[in-house]
């Protein structure tokens, strides 16, 4: 399809793995994507999402911040 590329070519633009972008267009994070059958079609000049994901540390050792008792 012309205007569209693939997850993998994607991926090696933003610099990504595969399965990252895989789940930002199941999550509808990249603009214009589409689903044909088991494939995804992301348009040329999709602009790369931002990273929601948390990295500050917040959650660095959890299980010893709150310790269960009982």
């Amino acid at each position: 399809m012309e205007g569209y590329v693939t997850i993998r070519e994607i991926a090696e633009r933003w610099e990504l793995t595969t399965r990252r972008v895989q789940k930002m267009c199941s999550e509808g994070r990249i603009i214009g994507v589409m689903k044909f059958g088991k494939a995804w079609a992301i348009p040329k000049d999709a602009e790369r999402p931002k990273d929601e994901r948390v990295t500050t540390g917040m959650y660095k050792n959890w299980r010893k911040k709150y310790k269960v008792t009982g």
